[in-house]
């Protein structure tokens, strides 16, 4: 098994390959983006609140569309991803659209070493748990972002959700819910085929209990914690509309947690 550093390396490249795949999928429809359709969800910005004039910074920002959305609101927005193909569509974006946004390409542990904090709100958008090896490193580096009284919020894909086979028509737990040794091997994009013959990405597994230990070690004050009977969020609008916001079984919509979200506040 590689160690930590090349595991990183594997997932950087990975990333890169990615982009392009992502940039011109229906998934992501920066289309749509580019002629108006809002991305995040109302839910999400009545959590985070009024961000007029704020500081924030979403990290794992990847094509850097949710944080333009924040920019849009006011927010004075920098993203960071670990891509640095990420974060040239993320810049040719804003420049296209004239959106005022920074986009800082580097590992999110490296964030304090590339960044000068005093962020009134980090945030991060959906499914980047996973790609998450360490969470206590990962809660240190919010906390030290984050302004006195700054808030970090954060909307996720549920861990519980996550162990079921969502490719199968029959209900299927066929993943493990506690953190395991080793991390798992993702091969192949979400959000479309994969580009190359590249390596196998690294991804860890982290449970709900986890997740929350995390932050309140870090002296981050959790003010709430939402479960979520649906998956607004995770698709664009219009693939909502076409594919529906539940990737359930008929028979268990809305009886299991399919996202969460989670607001906690820099008390230092």
């Amino acid at each position: 098994m590689a160690d930590r550093d090349e595991q990183i390396a594997v997932n950087r490249a990975l990333w890169d390959r990615w982009t392009a795949v992502h940039a011109r999928s229906e998934y992501y429809d920066l289309d749509a983006f580019r002629a108006g359709e809002a991305r995040l969800p109302d839910f999400e910005v009545a959590e985070v609140g009024d961000v007029r004039g704020k500081r924030l910074v979403h990290l794992m920002c990847h094509l850097g569309v949710d944080t333009l959305c924040w920019a849009k609101l006011g927010a004075k927005a920098t993203g960071l991803d670990i891509s640095e193909r990420s974060v040239e569509v993320a810049r040719a974006l804003a420049g296209e659209l004239g959106i005022d946004a920074e986009f800082v390409a580097a590992d999110v542990n490296d964030a304090r070493d590339v960044l000068d904090g005093n962020f009134d709100v980090v945030y991060t958008s959906r499914g980047i748990l996973g790609w998450l090896p360490d969470l206590t490193a990962w809660a240190g580096v919010i906390r030290d972002l984050l302004a006195p009284g700054g808030i970090f919020y954060m909307h996720e894909i549920h861990p519980f959700y996550l162990v079921f086979d969502l490719d199968s028509p029959e209900l299927k737990v066929t993943n493990p819910y506690f953190p395991r040794a080793e991390p798992a091997r993702v091969r192949g994009s979400y959000a479309g085929a994969d580009e190359g013959s590249g390596e196998p990405g690294y991804a860890w597994v982290h449970g709900l209990g986890e997740i929350v230990s995390a932050i309140g070690e870090a002296d981050l004050q959790i003010e709430f914690l939402h479960e979520f009977r649906h998956a607004e969020g995770f698709m664009a609008p219009s693939q909502q509309r076409e594919f529906g916001d539940m990737w359930l079984p008929e028979d268990l919509e809305g009886e299991v947690p399919v996202s969460f979200s989670l607001r906690a506040r820099n008390q230092a």
